[in-house]
């Protein structure tokens, strides 16, 4: 079976992934399929880094900006929707090309895993979503651990939703998160070629990093950040970094410059849990951003990668 050729630009925040990907299409005529859980929400512009017109340079983009955040989301859902839009560039001519960073997302799209759909029980999900608001996320992150230590060593503590189904999967069918995963995978009806993002110098991927944070707060983040919060009702969506930061200061808990900080440091976490989850994928082509004295070389190197792809060669 012919498979789709699929073009992935992986890696942590602030790391170039949007822009890769928009000379890749420009290059190879593509369309970006986003792999962001954030940037699917309306409104969430400058927090989840969304590109401008500008930066898009007139390629299109999908799998962003269409989600209002009272609304439900899961991993199905996007692989079902993500699936659809490759589908559409690719019977068009077009290379389909995801960037995002949201590990999950890619791997569960890639890899073409099958969700399970029996695993679901309400009584026990309002249970648990009822113990971590009373005993904090944590305690149950700690119970996740002990069964699927793997797992989650890829939740954050604020991510309820997720630690909150690791215990109902388990609970309801024996198994754990990772043995389902293992379980799920199906054949992938894509060719992927998977470039990653990295920085051989971490230091240098922190300082860009603080310098993103920086420009985020030039472009208005505060006022956004202070309109969703208001908006959002406690949604998911509300946690994302860059408003829960925030949120202290503008309650008038902590100062202004020690909410910056704090943005600062989560978003650098942020990106180190991002590359803890990519580095198992032993497909990934890396690149290692600080090794480059220019883009056009950067630049360069990755097309190299992309035509190994388009000339029938594995990227393995």
């Amino acid at each position: 079976m012919n498979k789709i050729p699929v073009v992935a630009v992986v890696g942590p925040t602030a790391s170039g992934k949007s822009d890769l990907a928009v000379e890749i299409c420009i290059r190879f005529g593509g369309e970006v399929v986003s792999a962001d859980s954030m940037q699917i929400y309306k409104g969430m512009d400058i927090a989840t880094a969304k590109p401008t017109e500008e930066e898009k340079k007139g390629i299109p983009h999908h799998m962003m900006d269409f989600l209002d955040n009272t609304e439900p989301y899961s991993v199905a859902l996007y692989q079902q929707a993500a699936a659809e839009c490759i589908n559409d560039i690719y019977s068009r001519g077009k290379l389909p090309v995801i960037a995002g960073g949201t590990g999950l997302y890619i791997d569960t799209l890639l890899n073409n895993v099958k969700l399970s759909e029996n695993s679901f029980d309400e009584e026990l999900r309002r249970s648990l979503l009822q113990r971590a608001q009373d005993e904090g996320a944590e305690v149950l992150l700690e119970e996740v651990r002990a069964f699927d230590p793997e797992y989650a060593e890829k939740l954050h503590p604020n991510n309820v939703k997720r630690i909150v189904r690791a215990l109902e999967v388990f609970r309801t069918t024996g198994t754990t998160m990772t043995e389902q995963a293992e379980l799920s995978k199906q054949a992938s009806p894509y060719e992927s070629c998977i470039i990653g993002l990295d920085a051989e110098d971490r230091q240098f991927l922190y300082d860009r990093i603080d310098r993103r944070v920086d420009i985020m707060l030039e472009r208005g983040l505060e006022s956004e950040a202070r309109e969703y919060i208001a908006a959002a009702n406690g949604s998911t969506s509300a946690q994302a970094i860059g408003y829960k930061e925030l949120k202290p200061y503008f309650d008038g808990e902590i100062s202004r410059e020690a909410a910056i900080e704090n943005l600062k440091r989560a978003t650098r976490r942020y990106a180190k849990r991002q590359l803890t989850w990519l580095r198992r994928n032993e497909c990934i082509n890396w690149l290692y951003i600080d090794k480059y004295q220019n883009k056009e070389d950067f630049v360069k190197d990755a097309f190299m990668t992309v035509e190994k792809l388009r000339k029938g060669e594995r990227s393995e």
